[in-house]
């Protein structure tokens, strides 16, 4: 992943020699929100704005859930990228592609960065999906995809007729308190785990990681969701690092202990995610194994990508 350097690109991995091997995260730089009132500067409105995302990335992966299970499909629109991340970064998809849905609204552009320098051209910093564009004002409006998906789920309920609230006000607290345990230590820490490059980091984050695997699996035994009986924004989190764990993180990210198919409870949990109406066609194993395993050099010079593994996510679960 590289970034831009007052408007340049850099093909430049993060840096994990001036934090003892540790892998850390860039925070987002775009925090900008879209309201139903209009009370920001982005106003919720039918074909203003658009995403950029990747199919591999489990981040933009939230905000094509939210997207889905809102049915905003004809109100907002998506451009994919590819999913091999090499020397230029992110590289759009070519339409004519299976994968692909709607056509850049930033014209003449190929790679992911000039969505940024289109934005600011002497940006600096790294270039990530997903991205919000705002088509009116030809900005970017936000890339962080928690707030995305906060986004997603109310500012445009005027637009859909699913209002259904996965961020409901009387669940807000516990909400944050699980995000913030699984977004420490699962969704961010299979990265750091994998790109850890060092023992002791690698250790440190592995231990972090299956430790708060466990405590999920034994609230999960408690409760048929993370915050109670009900699913809510922290379960779609936690799902779409759960569907790339045992295809890419367990063996790419040397994320070993135990296969999420190996905790009883967590496995038919993540079924029964998968089996919501929609949720499944987010899902695309063919980008995700090959953006891991092909664009990760550093890990998997050989770029081979496994055929396996061989996971029904169809079958029955016994969270009911």
């Amino acid at each position: 992943m590289g970034l831009l350097i007052k408007g340049e690109w850099h093909d430049q991995w993060y840096d994990t020699d001036s934090t003892g091997g540790e892998f850390v995260r860039t925070d987002a730089k775009f925090r900008q929100w879209v309201t139903a009132d209009g009370s920001s500067d982005h106003k919720a409105e039918k074909d203003r704005y658009h995403l950029f995302v990747s199919l591999a990335c489990p981040w933009a992966h939230r905000t094509l859930i939210f997207r889905k299970l809102k049915q905003l499909e004809d109100i907002i629109g998506v451009t994919v990228v590819k999913p091999e991340m090499l020397d230029k970064g992110w590289v759009l998809l070519d339409l004519d592609d299976p994968a692909a849905m709607d056509p850049s609204p930033v014209p003449d552009i190929q790679y992911l960065y000039e969505v940024y320098t289109a934005n600011q051209p002497d940006f600096s910093g790294r270039v990530t999906v997903p991205i919000l564009w705002d088509k009116h004002t030809k900005t970017i409006v936000n890339n962080e995809s928690a707030d995305i998906i906060r986004m997603l789920n109310s500012a445009f309920d005027a637009f859909t007729d699913v209002k259904t609230d996965f961020y409901p006000e009387h669940l807000r607290q516990r909400i944050d308190e699980v995000n913030d345990l699984v977004y420490n230590n699962i969704n961010n820490g299979v990265y750091k785990s994998g790109f850890a490059t060092s023992q002791e980091a690698y250790e440190k984050a592995f231990r972090a990681l299956f430790d708060a695997l466990d405590e999920v699996e034994t609230l999960l035994d408690q409760q048929r969701y993370l915050t109670g009986e009900q699913i809510t924004e922290a379960d779609w989190r936690l799902f779409t690092t759960l569907i790339r764990f045992d295809s890419v993180y367990y063996g790419h990210f040397k994320a070993n202990l135990r296969r999420i198919e190996d905790y009883p409870n967590l496995s038919n949990y993540l079924r029964e995610l998968y089996q919501v109406e929609g949720v499944a066609d987010t899902v695309n194993f063919e980008h995700i194994k090959t953006h891991y395993y092909y664009s990760h050099d550093t890990i998997n010079p050989t770029r081979v990508i496994p055929l396996g593994p061989e996971v029904d996510y169809l079958r029955p679960h016994n969270r009911k």
